[in-house]
């Protein structure tokens, strides 16, 4: 299976997809919400990457500036 979505095509659930880690698996410093961390989220589901990485942003803490206003 390439990503989440070949799964469900083939077998019509996502019960046995198991996302793997290759080298494109990093951390992002994206802030929660923010349209760049969605960006990153969507890129992993269809490389078929697991959707959270450990070393990713995790609070707000040292951003300057205007956060983008959401739509």
């Amino acid at each position: 299976m390439r990503n989440v979505f070949d799964a469900i095509s083939e077998f019509g659930h996502d019960e046995d997809f198991d996302p793997v880690p290759t080298d494109e698996f990093v951390p992002t410093d994206a802030p929660a919400g923010s349209r760049a961390k969605l960006e990153v989220l969507a890129e992993r589901v269809r490389k078929g990457l697991p959707l959270w990485h450990p070393l990713d942003r995790s609070d707000y803490s040292g951003l300057t500036g205007a956060v983008e206003p959401r739509d």
